[in-house]
């Protein structure tokens, strides 16, 4: 998956924007103003910072020791940094994408989850 794969998988979801909140390298994708994704344009290998469930994080780290690692600048309890480079497959990224916003909206307040719902 490229950057410009993972780009338009993560804009296709419901109430997805994307931004340069920090500076103009940083591209984070929101849902409702909530962060999911986000990534550094200028790092490469390419890799993406994304939220991932505590227990489920730590399995990866330890399945993929070469291209899963705690998530850079972020919670390292919730956040796992992914390079995408390494042999993943694109489902395997779908999938951990998914589980990202997945986790952020089911933080939302029933009123917010239906604002979302109705977009």
């Amino acid at each position: 998956m490229d950057i410009e794969f993972f780009r338009a998988y993560c804009l296709a979801k419901k109430g997805v924007v994307a931004c340069f909140p920090f500076d103009d390298k940083t591209l984070v994708f929101k849902v409702l103003d909530k962060m999911f994704a986000l990534t550094n344009l200028e790092r490469f290998p390419f890799g993406v910072n994304l939220k991932c469930d505590p227990k489920k994080a730590l399995e990866l780290r330890e399945l993929y020791p070469e291209s899963i690692f705690p998530g850079y600048h972020m919670n390292k309890k919730h956040w796992n940094t992914i390079y995408f480079e390494a042999h993943h497959t694109d489902e395997f990224l779908k999938k951990a994408i998914d589980e990202s916003y997945r986790l952020v909206v089911a933080t939302f307040t029933k009123k917010r989850q239906q604002e979302l719902a109705a977009m």
